[in-house]
């Protein structure tokens, strides 16, 4: 029983080692399949990578190629941007440089032209000379000739026959000499008052400005009717609030769609119109918005002032001002006479007097300083005590201008003697761009008042016979009786007139008050 139970042992355990033996080798060739598979698979993968990773270069290649061409082409357009500033520059300095050579070269012709007049009158001068030596040899001659004559003749002695021909020679040579005298001068003035003529014609020609036509009110759009009752608010609390903080007068009348703002001070005016303009766009009117709306619109105000003063610093060329000063030249800004603008007269008046002062030899520089600042007492006048030119003089010497600056202020109306020629070039610039057409505008009726009110001030005074205002009011001819007055009176009649001028009337510059006083006799001959 032992052996087959041992034979079927050996059995089973061969069977179950041929079994494993078969397990493992389908287990082996399972693995090696599936090795092999995974091995393609991963094949397969890599080739998937590989592709991917050349088409992503491929593709960053070409993203780098663009991105280089689109840098390439920034800088080519902004190289060209720069390139274009630059010639947009050279060619505004070449206008500039083509302007100075026209400017030299005119004055190189203006020197040629008074070097040729110069070499005339010379010329003029040594023909007259010769002459006048040519005459003194022939009266040298006739003078022996005489005193021979006389000698033989009259039995005279030689010295008193010396001093009838001296006394003769000395009688026509000062007649003579008065004559010459007097021609040259006569000539010479002709000269100078042509030339003075052409030369303020020159720089009036040369220089044009802007003129800006302003009053004491500005007016005020509104969109509706209704707009006038919230400006007026409950009671009239939002219209004295505005009143108030503005210090104008705000009137509200029938004319449809309009406010009108009143004010002599130019500056609260505009302040006064921007803040109301800035109420209406809002829609909220009520006192605490209103204080703070023109708070606000003051201080962009004054920006705007010291705006104005830099850029008319800059455009005369002027430099090294006090800030003081550029301030109150933005407020001559808002500045203006018989509607001519304050800044925009002193600008004129500063290039006008730089172009004649270099005309005449002097520092051009210095003359637009001078002109520039002449009226800056205007800016102050309402805040000291005093005329313009004398608050202008205090100012500028205050801070620190030099004495050619402060005089021209203080004396470009002939108040003082003139110490200094750039002073009578400011008076003469002044007088040029106050009086030249189209300068200053008024309304013919406060035009007519004006002619008005200066003869009816001349016809006043007795001995007065006929007035006339000429020259748009800047002169008053006034025909005085002969019967009535003599010399004396007509010049105390002409003081009188120009001292009630100053004291009753209010103009700009100065007028001039002739009295013309004549007799005439008339007889008919039968």
């Amino acid at each position: 029983m032992v052996v087959p139970i041992l034979a079927a042992m050996d059995q089973v355990t061969i069977g179950v080692i041929v079994s494993a033996l078969i397990a493992a080798t389908l287990t082996f060739i399972v693995v090696k399949l599936l090795d092999r598979l995974r091995k393609k698979d991963a094949e397969s993968e890599a080739r998937a990578i590989l592709e991917r990773a050349e088409r992503e270069v491929a593709n960053r290649h070409r993203e780098a190629e663009l991105e280089i061409k689109e840098r390439a082409l920034q800088q080519k357009a902004k190289t060209e941007e720069e390139l274009g500033k630059l010639r947009d520059e050279m060619r505004e300095r070449e206008r500039l440089l083509d302007k100075r050579q026209e400017l030299i070269e005119q004055q190189t012709e203006d020197l040629r032209k008074q070097e040729r007049i110069v070499e005339g009158t010379q010329r003029r001068l040594t023909e007259r000379l010769d002459d006048a030596n040519r005459r003194n040899e022939e009266l040298a001659k006739l003078l022996d000739m005489q005193r021979q004559t006389l000698h033989d003749l009259s039995g005279l002695s030689r010295e008193e026959a010396e001093k009838r021909l001296l006394s003769m020679l000395d009688t026509e040579l000062t007649q003579e000499t008065g004559q010459i005298i007097l021609r040259h001068e006569r000539r010479i003035a002709e000269q100078c008052e042509g030339t003075a003529r052409n030369m303020l014609l020159t720089a009036l020609q040369r220089y044009a400005a802007a003129h800006t036509a302003e009053s004491t009110t500005s007016s005020i759009d509104i969109p509706n009717d209704e707009m006038k009752g919230r400006i007026i608010g409950r009671e009239g609390r939002n219209i004295r609030a505005f009143e108030k903080a503005t210090g104008v007068d705000v009137i509200i009348d029938d004319t449809p769609g309009v406010v009108i703002v009143s004010g002599f001070d130019p500056v609260r005016r505009e302040v006064a119109r921007q803040s109301l303009e800035k109420l209406i766009a809002d829609g909220r009117i009520h006192p605490s918005r209103i204080e703070e709306v023109v708070a606000e619109t003051t201080k962009e105000v004054e920006q705007l002032i010291q705006r104005h003063g830099e850029e008319a610093v800059q455009e005369v060329n002027v430099h090294g001002l006090h800030e003081r000063l550029v301030y109150l030249l933005g407020r001559m800004h808002f500045r203006t006479s018989y509607s001519q603008n304050g800044l925009r007269h002193s600008i004129e008046v500063a290039f006008l007097t730089g172009m004649l002062a270099e005309m005449v030899g002097l520092d051009g520089d210095l003359g637009r300083r001078c002109g520039l600042l002449h009226d800056i007492g205007k800016a102050a006048d309402h805040e000291l005590e005093g005329g313009h030119p004398r608050i202008g003089a205090d100012l500028l010497k205050r801070h620190g201008e030099g004495p050619e600056v402060v005089h021209a202020a203080i004396g470009h109306h002939d108040e003082i003697l003139t110490d200094y020629p750039y002073t009578m070039l400011v008076a003469t610039a002044d007088a040029c761009s106050a009086s030249r057409p189209g300068a200053r505008r008024e309304s013919l009726e406060r035009y007519i008042k004006r002619m008005e009110e200066l003869e009816s001030i001349a016809n006043s005074f007795p001995g007065v016979e006929q007035a006339f205002a000429i020259q748009a009011g800047r002169e008053l001819r006034v025909i005085a009786s002969a019967k009535q007055t003599d010399d004396a009176k007509a010049a105390k009649i002409c003081r009188d007139i120009a001292k009630a001028f100053e004291e009753q009337l209010t103009y700009p510059g100065e007028i001039k008050v002739t009295v013309v006083r004549e007799s005439r006799f008339t007889e008919l001959a039968r």
